[in-house]
């Protein structure tokens, strides 16, 4: 720690460094802004803090009182109840941090995926439980107060507005009055020829694949903490597939925000960063892709109270 504080005064306009109570270095500059260079996690030092290398996470700020000390999302003991008159715990129990830049969940049908997914959006609200977004408890939130604190949701089926054009709905995505060219920027992102797009309308004539793209397009304008996809690969050809994939690969390596995906397909799964199988309303796993994914391909994954019934090939 010496010696990574004397390269950190070497920086020009430094004027104070500091290693505060999360184990993080924070170096201060005459204007006063502040940069956290937070702590990987290793091996004991002699400050009893973990780590042995720095990485500069990439933002500067004036408080420390701004650096996220919370996971993005939290759910806690999450549970979600159907009184049908037979009674039915779609889920039982959920607890999940996320805080990953690609998070899949897969899992055999009916297991709660889906459910899960419209429980972050704020469709529908857990019977039991709490969910925490960067800290805050949302779980009564509406979709709306969601969305403003930085949640999307993509559906499996994207929503056609008979009216409306592709412009149109980036713009209200953008919350701006974007130029024409602004708007075909986010379209070029996710591989639509913008001049064949922009002024269509958001209806049927679009195919499906083309309505996803622009939805995630939408996502995109938007800039959203963190986005969630149900089964965005349902109801589209192969073709439109293979893009699908091309644009979610873009979306990991170049968003900001964090993306959860609801999703069966290997394909999706191998961009992920974390991989969590749910089946029978319970979490049966989770871990990084190498650590699940082979499981799922080989077939050998057997679901906690059903055996054999979650093996996903």
């Amino acid at each position: 720690y010496n010696r990574i504080a004397q390269l950190l005064f070497k920086k020009p306009k430094i004027s104070r460094i500091e290693l505060d109570e999360m184990g993080s270095f924070i170096w201060q500059e005459m204007d006063g802004a502040k940069t956290v260079y937070e702590i990987g996690i290793a091996v004991k030092n002699k400050f009893g803090k973990k780590g042995a290398f720095l990485a500069n996470i990439g933002y500067t700020y004036h408080s420390c009182q701004q650096r996220r000390l919370n996971y993005m999302l939290e759910l806690k003991n999450v549970s979600y109840h159907v009184d049908d008159g037979n009674g039915k715990d779609i889920l039982n129990h959920i607890s999940l941090k996320i805080d990953d830049r690609f998070t899949a969940i897969t899992g055999p049908n009916g297991g709660g995926k889906s459910t899960l997914a419209k429980m972050i959006a704020g469709i529908i609200k857990p019977t039991e439980g709490q969910i925490l977004f960067e800290g805050h408890d949302i779980t009564q939130m509406s979709i709306t107060d969601r969305a403003n604190l930085g949640i999307s949701f993509a559906f499996q089926q994207p929503v056609r507005f008979k009216g409306i054009t592709v412009l149109d709905l980036i713009r209200l995505a953008a919350n701006e009055k974007l130029s024409i060219d602004g708007a075909c920027k986010y379209l070029s992102e996710v591989g639509l020829c913008a001049r064949d797009y922009i002024n269509r309308e958001v209806n049927a004539s679009l195919s499906g694949g083309e309505l996803k793209r622009i939805e995630i397009a939408t996502v995109i304008a938007r800039g959203m903490k963190l986005s969630v996809f149900d089964e965005p690969e349902a109801g589209i050809d192969l073709w439109s597939f293979q893009n699908l994939i091309k644009v979610f690969e873009k979306m990991h390596e170049e968003t900001q925000g964090d993306i959860v995906i609801i999703s069966h397909q290997e394909r999706i799964l191998n961009i992920a960063d974390k991989i969590v199988v749910i089946a029978n309303g319970e979490i049966q796993n989770e871990g990084t892709k190498e650590e699940i994914l082979p499981k799922l391909l080989s077939g050998n994954f057997e679901c906690k109270h059903n055996a054999g019934g979650c093996i996903h090939g």
